[in-house]
């Protein structure tokens, strides 16, 4: 009881330390992380619109919550769960039984360059992936030695509300449960030290483990929104090979690349990368967890036995192989290549993303190795100096990335809207007819009440009608600045209207927003045959003196798709809860018919 209060309490802790700013009322915007008071059910969050499924089904999972629970609570709990769940994950995913190994392990896992970057650039949906990997793994072990996987899937649901979080969990627990059983010469012993499944992280020699594939589908089913989604899209699945190179891992100090990832950093958007992690030093704190790391990998091997093992290092290895991928010479041209003609593939531009598996093993192989050398110090008498090395071990992920502390040193800060984004809304939700532009017409914005930071535009989870916004992401490139198209076939019909001094009306927008405050132009062209019924300080809201043609072509099979591949996903999570309740029936009938008392 008191090792579990533990890891809560460290959890509590590194989450106060790193969302400080944001634990009051008020949204983050920051990159890719917008939050608005109640996400809209529209053609574009429950994953048929005009564009690629990128946020299905996060979008519409955000819909259904935010129609119960304010989005800036929605929005706190989840950014939370990220640091609490991966941090708790972790430190009982190590097979140890000291308490601040553990809680080492989950430090190291809840608090690195990964986290920091990722949550930066605003891809909580990853990192709640991210944050589902240790407790997957958990799960999957023991579902091969006779617990129930319905666990598994459960959390594999968590990490599939993005595709690369579904793909990561797919790809993780397939691995681990489908893996070939083989017996070791003791197995014979440890069958009958075996006990229960979780009784296996302790025993030398692999434990009688049998393949779990059904579950695997199961998992693997849980993606089918977002493949679905794709595979119906109005647009070409295939992206601009351009977004290789711009999303390409980056150097962040003189290890170079190989460096920045073996590290855990490496993002592709410099201006989300922690200054600790390009000092001259950091490269030797990396060398460091990468040398201990390497101790603690056979004790985990012996923990575990070599099948389990095995698995999470072969998909840790992968995951760095992806990572690394497109900054190898002619990787990049073969990935261009791929996303250019193999649909879907474009998930594999930013390939930094991917790095959660070996992020996990590092962590696990760094607590293991902090115990093994405070071990040998502990054999010659050291008693203090190994308390000492494994706190020290303990608070050196916050000593060596002191920059994600207090929301990443302000870069993370809730901030309210303006009340003309409310005025706005109730203006459309009383006649939702027809789409909106969004104008200034780029893929970010810079308002002053949000400090200027560089968010998303919120006007498409905040405003109940389809909105066409810029989906061409300009970009730095490494050899100056450009631009990665985008797919949306409506969002191309503005952008070219706009560049011929056309209305927008002639791309059939029946709304116009002009957003104020935000850099970008505003054509008076593209306002022709339209009148303003909403002007305030900050937003101006225009509709068509004549209401523009509706897009052609039925949606009805589409929608259908795009709602089957909800059910089956829908579908396995429910059958994996009715199956773990009957499995915790049974166990309590049984336990009861056990009991003393029954006996009577």
């Amino acid at each position: 009881m008191a090792r579990r209060s533990a890891e809560h309490v460290l959890a509590a802790g590194l989450v106060l330390l790193l969302l400080g700013p944001v634990l009051r009322p008020g949204y983050v915007l920051a990159y890719d992380m917008v939050a608005t008071p109640e996400v809209p059910f529209t053609a574009a969050s429950l994953g048929w619109g005009d564009g690629l499924p990128r946020a299905v089904p996060q979008d519409a999972v955000l819909a259904v919550l935010t129609t119960v629970v304010p989005g800036w609570v929605v929005q706190l709990v989840a950014l939370a769960a990220v640091v609490w769940l991966a941090v708790v994950g972790a430190a009982r995913l190590v097979p140890s039984d000291r308490l601040l190994v553990r809680l080492v392990a989950g430090a190291a896992y809840g608090w690195n360059a990964f986290v920091a970057e990722r949550l930066l650039i605003g891809h909580w949906g990853l990192l709640l992936g991210y944050a589902a990997l240790p407790w997957i793994v958990r799960a999957a072990r023991a579902a091969r030695t006779g617990a129930p996987a319905a666990p598994v899937v459960g959390w594999a649901a968590l990490a599939a509300l993005t595709p690369t979080g579904g793909l990561l969990a797919a790809v993780t627990a397939s691995v681990i449960l489908c893996w070939p059983s083989k017996r070791s010469s003791d197995a014979g012993q440890g069958d009958a030290e075996q006990g229960d499944a979780e009784q296996g992280d302790a025993e030398r020699g692999e434990p009688r483990t049998r393949p779990r594939p059904g579950w695997a589908l199961a998992v693997a089913a849980l993606n089918a929104p977002w493949v679905v989604a794709g595979a119906v899209a109005r647009v070409s699945a295939v992206s601009d090979p351009d977004g290789v190179a711009a999303f390409a891992a980056r150097a962040e100090n003189w290890s170079g690349t190989l460096g920045a990832l073996l590290g855990l950093g490496g993002v592709w958007n410099a201006e989300v990368v922690p200054a600790s992690r390009t000092v001259v030093v950091a490269p030797l704190f990396t060398l460091l967890v990468l040398v201990i790391a390497a101790v603690g990998f056979g004790r985990l091997a012996r923990a575990w036995g070599r099948g389990p093992t095995t698995a999470l290092a072969v998909v840790a290895a992968a995951a760095l192989l992806v990572a690394v991928f497109g900054a190898l010479p002619g990787g990049a041209h073969a990935l261009g290549v791929l996303v250019e003609h193999v649909p879907g593939s474009g998930l594999l531009r930013d390939g930094q993303k991917f790095l959660a598996p070996y992020a996990l093993l590092l962590a696990l192989c760094f607590a293991l190795g902090v115990e093994r050398l405070t071990d040998a110090l502990r054999t010659r008498g050291a008693r203090t100096a190994a308390v000492a090395a494994t706190v020290a071990a303990l608070v050196y992920p916050v000593l060596v990335l002191p920059d994600l502390a207090w929301g990443g040193a302000g870069r993370l800060v809730s901030v309210r809207y303006p009340a003309d984004w409310d005025r706005v809304a109730a203006t459309l939700a009383a006649d939702p007819r027809g789409e909106m532009a969004v104008l200034p017409f780029s893929t970010f914005r810079a308002f002053g009440w949000n400090g200027n930071r560089t968010a998303l535009d919120p006007a498409p989870r905040y405003f109940p009608v389809d909105v066409v916004v810029e989906d061409a992401l300009p970009v730095d490139t490494g050899g100056g600045d450009g631009i990665v198209g985008g797919e949306s076939s409506r969002a191309a019909e503005v952008r070219d209207a706009l560049a011929g001094g056309r209305s927008l009306t002639t791309a059939g927008i029946r709304w116009v927003l002009v957003e104020r405050g935000t850099p970008g132009p505003v054509p008076a062209s593209a306002l022709t045959g339209y009148r303003p019924v909403w002007t305030g300080s900050d937003l101006v809201l225009y509709r068509a003196e004549s209401a523009p043609p509706p897009p052609s072509g039925s949606e009805t099979v589409r929608v259908t798709a795009v709602v089957g591949g909800y059910a089956v996903a829908i579908g396995v999570l429910l059958g994996a809860l009715a199956s773990w309740a009957v499995f915790r029936s049974r166990s309590r009938r049984s336990d009861f018919r056990a009991s003393p008392s029954a006996m009577r």
